[in-house]
């Protein structure tokens, strides 16, 4: 597996580990639907979270968040809907990203809540 893939792996375990920590509950991990998938989905109280982990080992070409374009926000959202259609969910969502900077722990972990909202479209 290429080292890149690795560190993404590494990543959403550490991701998963942060939510666990901080009294999230994991529904699903790498939830995947044809083409679509969400990294984490969790739950907080009465709210569904969406996480979208980025991992990098450093911040030397940006920071790890500001790949999470509108075309990533537009896929991202399309995948939550139909996973809420897909598990019958009425519940409010929030989307929030987690980066993980570094080549080993321990790991820099910043958790982004409310991190975008989804587009409008006509």
């Amino acid at each position: 597996m290429a080292e890149h893939n690795l560190r993404g792996k590494r990543g959403e375990e550490e991701a998963a580990k942060h939510l666990l920590t901080n009294g999230y509950t994991i529904l699903h991990r790498n939830w995947r639907s044809g083409h679509k998938e969400l990294d984490i989905v969790a739950r907080q109280g009465n709210e569904l979270v969406v996480v979208e982990v980025k991992s990098r080992k450093d911040t030397l070409f940006g920071q790890p968040e500001d790949a999470v374009d509108g075309r990533k926000i537009r896929r991202i959202v399309a995948s939550t809907d139909a996973y809420l259609r897909k598990f019958a969910i009425d519940l409010p969502v929030r989307f929030d990203i987690i980066t993980v900077i570094g080549e080993e722990a321990p790991y820099r972990i910043e958790h982004i809540c409310d991190a975008f909202f989804p587009p409008m479209w006509n």
